[in-house]
């Protein structure tokens, strides 16, 4: 019942059973099968300089598998969120249109709107305007400045 623990794997059926995983990578965009994959690519390239049984060939696979999954979620993947709006696309925000919650004409026309929807995660936003505006008012947004967006009235 256990005969096939002891046939033999050679090191070029991992590799090809890796670049297959990368494959499924690539045509399913989960993220996941690209780490099996490249453990399958590690065990093939190990075994070709040293032969091991396939018990231990699919225990090294195994805990590759999911050292490399671990250290991607824990380390590497965080790291690569974007947690500033920094570098979002000031497209996504010239021409949206919010309403005035809060308005303060005697410091330089600021004050605070709300979009209808959250854009680039928050929808309240601080505003300058320089046109006559009260709160209520509808403003359409035309550039940023720095953390404030510059905005006229519709």
């Amino acid at each position: 019942m256990l005969e096939w623990l002891s046939s033999e794997i050679a090191y070029w059926h991992w590799l090809i059973f890796g670049l297959l995983l990368g494959i499924v990578e690539m045509m399913s965009f989960s993220f996941v099968a690209l780490w099996f994959g490249v453990s399958a690519i590690i065990v093939g390239l190990l075994l070709l300089i040293v032969p091991f049984p396939l018990t231990v060939q699919l225990l090294i696979w195994i805990f590759l598998s999911i050292a490399i999954i671990v250290v991607w979620f824990k380390w590497v993947y965080p790291r690569m969120k974007n947690k500033d709006f920094s570098k979002m696309s000031r497209e996504s925000m010239i021409g949206q249109i919010g309403t005035v919650i809060d308005y303060n004409s005697v410091h330089q026309g600021r004050g605070t709107l709300r979009f209808p929807a959250p854009i680039l995660g928050s929808d309240e936003w601080q505003f300058i305007c320089t046109d006559a505006i009260s709160i209520g008012d509808r403003v359409m947004v035309r550039e940023f400045s720095g953390n404030s967006l510059i905005v006229s009235a519709k």
